[in-house]
Parts: C-alpha cells; structure tokens; sequence
C-alpha cells in the first residue's frame, strides 16, 4: 500500500471558466493530465452541478489503474480542490503523479495554492496506525 497521496486547494483560479462550470471540459481535462505521464484512466464518471442555463460548479473522479484522482469546483469562490493518489506496489509512479499535479495545477492557474504531499504506508509506520476495533477518526 506504498503510495503518494497529493492534496491541493487552489485559490482564484484564472483559468478558462469551463474548468470551473463544465462537467465535460473537468473531465477532458483530468483524463489528458492523467494519461500523458502514464498514469492509466480505467473509469470516471463527473457531475455538473447547476443546469446547463446555470452551470454551478463541477466534480468529478477519474480511478486509475494505480489509484485515484478527485477534483471539485466552486467557480463561484474561483476554487478547486485536487486529490491524487498513487499506489507504488510494481513500481514508483510518483514522478508521474507530480507530472499529473503540476500539470493540473497550472491549467487552473491559482493566484494561491496550498498543497500537501503525503507518503501513505511508509515503512516502519505500521505499529503507529490504530488495528481493528480502535480508531483515531470521528465517528469511528
């Protein structure tokens, strides 16, 4: 379960306004970054919030062969949050999950990003995490 989880928020984007309202364009968008440095899309599905007179934001999820992408809009804030996550059990498709982040990144053109790089499932860190019957998250 060795992976790279990358996590952004993205603050007054200046990008193409579809980015922010278009369902469709989200998802040509997230399946271009992802197929380029060779990250392998095997399903998605995106919703368009609002209606086509009104577009209100968009979400949508691309699962990879090696995890997952996750991305939301709230053109109304100029805001998208990204979620990016690969798995490393064949091999190291961290490189390509920085190349897909950057990439999406900068097509949304944040004057501000806060971001996160997360190793999930590093070594050494096994004893550290709650087994079955205890939990550290809310509700659990």
């Amino acid at each position: 379960m060795h992976g790279l989880h990358l996590i952004a928020e993205l603050h007054d984007c200046r990008c193409d306004r579809r980015l922010l309202v278009d369902a469709q364009a989200l998802q040509e968008l997230c399946l271009a970054v992802c197929s380029t440095p060779g990250l392998t899309p095997v399903g998605w599905l995106f919703h368009q919030f609002g209606s086509a007179v009104q577009p209100a934001g968009a979400t949508g999820a691309v699962i990879l062969a090696e995890s997952h992408l996750a991305v939301h809009t709230w053109p109304e804030a100029a805001a998208v949050t990204l979620d990016l996550y690969v798995c490393n059990f064949s091999q190291d498709n961290s490189c390509a999950a920085r190349i897909a982040g950057q990439r999406l990144i900068a097509a949304f053109a944040p004057v501000r990003v806060q971001r996160r790089d997360l190793e999930r499932g590093v070594a050494g860190l096994a004893g550290a995490l709650p087994t079955a019957g205890g939990s550290d998250w809310p509700g659990g």
